[in-house]
């Protein structure tokens, strides 16, 4: 399983502000798949011959050159003109020939493009689940496993990944280029999002019900005698972030008490958890309860509490979201939300044999009750 790393300076935790960027999800407690139709937008997309690059650089007003340099990122070009070309080409359904020894899909390898700082990544157990997941059901494939930065994907990337070297592309936490996944698609590479994609792209995805499960978390705390129950949420531009905190929310309008909302936002890991609990203290003293949008953020949350000579969970319960390994090796043991990592890698590897835009898979989640609640 190599690792190609591709190094890009980190950046810091967006912090909150304004209406959250994804719609609320979705509720339903059992796995599904859903289909959604694909209707071209334009007449073009319909047309029985394949548009050409000429076609699409006319409709961008460049030339077939410059069309050429920006469907393949191979020199820097105006970002205006890079949005007219690859406008041009979503409107055409423009799909980019390559070489026949390029589009012989039989090359063995699957991409997997983890969107993440490189030293959480390979501190995070939750990456490598994925790939268990996925090397479980195709034993026979090697998983090229590749670390890129936020912003615009390099060209050394795209490149890579639309040169006919795998048979498919897993992506992996935040993209930050909008444009990668068309690029994909345009160049005939199956690609598939392991997490709610923003609602801005159609793309094949496989995520876990994060939704029922933050609110089945608080309605368990409630259900448990809590009666001021906050919350630390995850990055409100990711769909874990914005999910969990949306189910949090949920369950608290569930019981007739939407305004008791306590948030305080983390990046998912141990120290922002640590202190987003100091923070959560200060300003409301009377918390009994707290749901962390992961297990890190809940661990940080345990010892902020022992710090100040708080109980768990006498006076204060803590329940968590992944159950990762820490959660179960805690003091005291972490209440957390199960969500099936290994299977959603699988089913990630599977969906890349029918990636159709649109099309989704949501796996459940459910409660692992220890001592923290």
């Amino acid at each position: 399983m190599p690792v190609h790393p591709l190094p890009q300076p980190t950046s810091a935790p967006r912090q909150p502000g304004g209406a959250l960027p994804f719609p609320t999800p979705y509720e339903q407690p059992t796995p599904y798949e859903h289909q959604v139709p694909y209707e071209p937008p334009y007449a073009e997309a319909a047309c029985v011959e394949a548009p050409t690059l000429a076609q699409v650089a006319a409709r961008a007003g460049v030339s077939s050159a410059t069309a050429s340099r920006v469907l393949n990122r191979s020199a820097p070009v105006s970002a205006e003109i890079a949005a007219r070309v690859e406008r041009a080409a979503r409107e055409l359904s423009y799909v980019r020939r390559r070489a026949p020894a390029a589009t012989a899909r039989d090359t063995g390898a699957i991409a997997v493009v983890a969107f993440a700082d490189l030293l959480r990544f390979h501190a995070d157990p939750f990456p490598v689940r994925l790939l268990a997941g996925a090397q479980r059901v195709a034993p026979e494939r090697e998983l090229v496993v590749m670390a890129a930065g936020p912003g615009p994907a390099r060209p050394s990337l795209v490149r890579y990944l639309c040169g006919g070297h795998v048979d498919g592309v897993l992506l992996v936490g935040r993209w930050g280029d909008p444009a990668l996944p068309g690029l994909l698609q345009a160049a005939g590479v199956p690609v598939v999002s392991l997490g709610r994609p923003p609602q801005s792209q159609r793309l094949a995805h496989v995520d876990a019900d994060n939704l029922s499960g933050a609110r089945a978390a608080v309605h368990l705390l409630h259900r448990a005698g809590r009666r001021r129950i906050a919350t630390i949420a995850g990055p409100p531009d990711t769909a874990a972030g914005a999910d969990r905190l949306a189910g949090y929310r949920r369950a608290l309008a569930d019981q007739g008490d939407p305004a008791r909302c306590a948030v305080a936002y983390g990046d998912f890991g141990s120290r922002s958890g640590e202190h987003a609990m100091l923070r959560l203290l200060d300003q409301y003293p009377d918390v009994d309860a707290v749901f962390a949008a992961s297990d890190a953020m809940a661990v940080g949350a345990l010892r902020a509490l022992r710090r100040l000579g708080r109980r768990v969970p006498d006076d204060v319960a803590v329940v968590g979201f992944d159950d990762s390994p820490a959660a179960a090796t805690a003091r005291p043991g972490l209440t957390t939300v199960r969500q099936p990592v290994e299977d959603l890698g699988a089913r990630a590897v599977e969906l890349l044999r029918d990636p159709a835009p649109g099309r989704s898979v949501v796996l459940p989640t459910h409660l692992v009750v220890r001592q923290s609640c």
